[in-house]
């Protein structure tokens, strides 16, 4: 089988792609990473094809807008009307081009509107991978979104409505032009609705996360939820010298973690080494070491460009995050206790999950100080019952093994092709 993989984002957004390719590789099948510049390497270290899609200054311009982290401006910059017309064609061209009837399999990211665009057009078999809860509505399990909060007690219709004209007024209007020219480019049809209704596979939808950790009964028939792909290159990049030495000079660290994308993050680094500090504790920053680390850390802490955090995880004694799905999946599987501060995308939804679940406690962007930050962790700290539910939620993972169901459901999707249009 030809295993085509189109995901969109950065690492935490791309790795489990990259666990998804190792797994189906080693089953016998050739596989083709569509994805941004930057993730060539990777490809290459694991034998996969590599097609380039939006350039490496293109995603570096992109990841160092400031918008980027808003809660209503996020969606703006993510679908760019200049990069939407330049990058449409391309991941399109990428898929054409190596589409063979009755071999090929597509596996597309919840954004990836060009493999949507390539189903429509070629009939090529695709799976839409969600990483997260959020991308699929429940008028039941309703998600928490970052600039809409639906309250639980509303009734269904109500709820619905919403969501229909939230798509209609901020989403569709971001999207649809330029979505729309390039398929009639094609010969197709205009779509709408489209990140709520379109973007998803009509054949299958994988939710790359565990069904305990999110599950509703008025999702698709087709979702399935294997559970969390937990890859990030700790095969190709060990702990350094520097990292494992930190780790083993004292007692167990904070770790801290905004995101591999975030280049805004100074007033975040600042309240994580003040919250130290207040609390007489260690601190591992994981972050680029650009303007957004404080200059002249004290020898309690520590900033490293990169560590894979499931080495770096299970020996701190807490992770503060913004609530990627990536790193919230390596916490729950170190068994950690987690802060988190969510800004956009799925954060705020999986923050309130965690919440639930018993293992984080939450910090809004807006409120993230060393004052609010230090009295979160010694809440966490003092609660006995926030370490009873980490460890339970550590065996779940470790009694399932996703890669193997995922496959399974990906190799059921040879030979369903569609008639081309």
């Amino acid at each position: 089988m030809r295993v085509l993989m189109a995901p969109v984002g950065s690492h935490g957004d791309v790795h489990p792609f990259i666990g998804l390719g190792i797994g189906l590789k080693a089953r016998g099948h050739a596989v083709t990473l569509i994805a941004t510049e930057i993730f060539a390497d990777v490809a290459a270290r694991h034998g996969f094809e590599f097609a380039p899609t939006m350039s490496r200054d293109d995603y570096e311009r992109t990841i160092a807008n400031p918008d980027l982290w808003h809660p209503k401006r996020s969606a703006g910059v993510i679908f760019d009307a200049p990069l939407l017309r330049k990058y449409l064609p391309i991941g399109f061209e990428h898929i054409r081009s190596r589409y063979v009837r009755g071999e090929t399999v597509l596996l597309a990211g919840g954004l990836s509107l060009p493999a949507r665009v390539a189903h429509d057009k070629l009939g090529i078999p695709l799976a839409t991978i969600h990483l997260a809860p959020v991308g699929l509505f429940s008028a039941v399990e309703t998600p928490v979104y970052p600039t809409l909060r639906m309250r639980a007690w509303w009734p269904a219709p109500l709820k619905r409505f919403v969501f229909w004209l939230g798509e209609r007024v901020v989403l569709d209007p971001k999207v649809r032009p330029e979505l729309n020219a390039f398929r009639a480019t094609l010969g197709l049809p205009p779509v709408r609705r489209v990140l709520g209704k379109w973007i998803h596979s009509p054949q299958r939808i994988l939710g790359l996360f565990p069904d305990w950790f999110g599950q509703a009964p008025d999702w698709p028939d087709h979702v399935r939820t294997p559970g969390f792909i937990r890859y990030d290159q700790a095969d190709d990049k060990p702990l350094s010298v520097e990292v494992e030495e930190f780790l083993n000079a004292g007692e167990a660290p904070l770790a801290f973690s905004f995101g591999s994308a975030m280049r805004t993050g100074r007033p975040y680094f600042d309240a994580a080494v003040g919250a130290c500090a207040a609390l007489g504790k260690r601190g591992l920053l994981l972050a680029k070491k650009t303007e957004q680390i404080p200059p002249n850390l004290p020898s309690s802490i520590l900033q490293a460009d990169y560590a894979p955090f499931s080495e770096v995880f299970p020996r701190v004694a807490a992770v503060v995050h913004h609530g990627g799905i990536g790193t919230t999946a390596q916490a729950l599987a170190a068994g950690v206790p987690q802060i988190i501060m969510p800004m956009s995308f799925d954060q705020p939804d999986n923050a309130a999950r965690l919440r639930k679940l018993g293992v984080a406690r939450v910090v809004p962007a807006g409120q993230f100080t060393t004052e609010s930050l230090t009295a979160a962790l010694r809440e966490l700290f003092a609660d006995p019952a926030v370490s009873v539910a980490c460890a339970e939620l550590k065996r779940k993972l470790e009694s399932s093994d996703p890669l193997i169901e995922a496959c399974d459901w990906i190799e059921r999707l040879r030979g369903r092709d569609g008639a081309a249009k």
